[in-house]
């Protein structure tokens, strides 16, 4: 491919692919711009490649803009394609439904899911509350957010050659 050709490629080439309030990397392929959408990674993103009808492996920047749209639909329409078991979040707390959640509003649910757990006074909620760790995890040695625990040598030398500075000078 001579060097002018490669220029006629790159002219055509977006940057930037917005999918679900998201800007994607236009010079990666499908999948892995996909991935880097919320809530998306390499196997949904493979899949939604898939439904869309999309080469997986070209370029995201390079597509049509109806190809473009036809993976933000397969995006969004994710749950209804996909196994239920393949959704990351199952039977939803208040609609009870399956849902694939995608872009920012994978941590919004989060915090929600956590501010419900703590109004609740749940276990867990109090535990978040409280900085601990959450998930049975054991606390007795890891996870220390304070100082360091036990005898810091560093300090004990320093003041020790302090001290015979000290004792050397009054002699």
């Amino acid at each position: 491919m001579s060097s002018e050709e490669q220029e006629d490629v790159d002219e055509d080439i977006q940057y930037f692919v917005r999918i679900g309030q998201t800007d994607l990397d236009g010079t990666k392929t499908v999948e892995r711009a996909l991935a880097e959408l919320g809530g998306v990674g390499r196997r949904v993103a493979r899949i939604v490649a898939d439904e869309a009808g999309v080469d997986r492996t070209a370029t995201m920047g390079g597509l049509e803009d109806d190809a473009i749209e036809s993976v933000t639909d397969a995006v969004d329409s994710f749950t209804e394609h996909a196994p239920a078991w393949l959704a990351n979040r199952q039977n939803d707390f208040y609609t009870g439904e399956n849902q694939h959640i995608t872009g920012t509003d994978v941590e919004l649910t989060r915090d929600q899911d956590i501010n419900r757990m703590r109004m609740i006074r749940s276990y867990k909620g109090i535990r978040h509350e409280r900085g601990q760790k959450v998930r049975g995890q054991r606390t007795k040695s890891t996870g220390r957010t304070e100082g360091t625990i036990g005898v810091n040598v560093e300090a004990i030398k320093e003041e020790q050659a302090e001290d015979d500075a000290a004792d050397g000078g009054e002699e």
